[in-house]
């Protein structure tokens, strides 16, 4: 991809070997590394690094301080919110080097993370799930799953627009700005397609 197909703040640095795809916009400050990809659309604010191999997916929205290391992966349309932390190895130690132990982390489509949530590594965060601000995230994340606190623990359900689900006694719920349906059904949400 040619420069002229992205933007690229003056401050910023792209190392050699990075994929970025049309339409992303880099911020101040901002530190692409060899071998990531930025797919279309992307939006990386200010100082955001973005390590070795990993991926973003189309439409992603970074905010500012934001820091994603080699083995996270991020679907579609996914938000990262201010100085949300993503880790890569479960227990480091400056002595000892752990580079080739680092756990992948799946960030799913859709799925929002808030400012200064922390995601342990290794740990997978479902389609649209919604992490809340300052959560710290321990275990799999559900699709659609609404989890606060540290650690992590879910207190409900979110659609796709991002607003609380309310189920009714028949699992069926309905989101109050898309009108779209949702059923709950053995702990499990799903959009139900019209």
């Amino acid at each position: 991809m040619t420069k002229q197909e992205y933007f690229a703040h003056e401050t910023a640095v792209i190392d050699e070997g990075c994929i970025i795809h049309k339409g992303v916009k880099i911020w101040h400050f901002s530190h692409l590394m060899t071998g990531c990809e930025i797919g279309e659309n992307c939006n990386l604010g200010q100082n955001v690094v973005v390590s070795p191999d990993v991926r973003l997916g189309k439409n992603v929205k970074v905010q500012n301080n934001v820091s994603i290391y080699t083995g996270v992966t991020c679907e579609d349309d996914v938000f990262l919110g201010p100085s949300m932390v993503f880790t890569n190895v479960v227990n480091p130690r400056s002595a000892v080097n752990r580079r080739g132990q680092y756990l992948k982390t799946v960030v799913k489509k859709g799925a929002t993370i808030g400012a200064n949530a922390t995601i342990v590594c290794g740990h997978d965060i479902g389609e649209y799930a919604f992490i809340g601000a300052g959560t710290v995230v321990t275990k799999h994340i559900p699709a659609y799953a609404l989890v606060v606190g540290n650690p992590s623990r879910q207190i409900g359900w979110m659609s796709e627009y991002g607003h609380q689900l309310e189920f009714n006694s028949d699992g069926i719920a309905t989101c109050p700005e898309s009108n779209e349906t949702y059923r709950l059904d053995n702990n499990r949400v799903e959009k139900i397609n019209k």
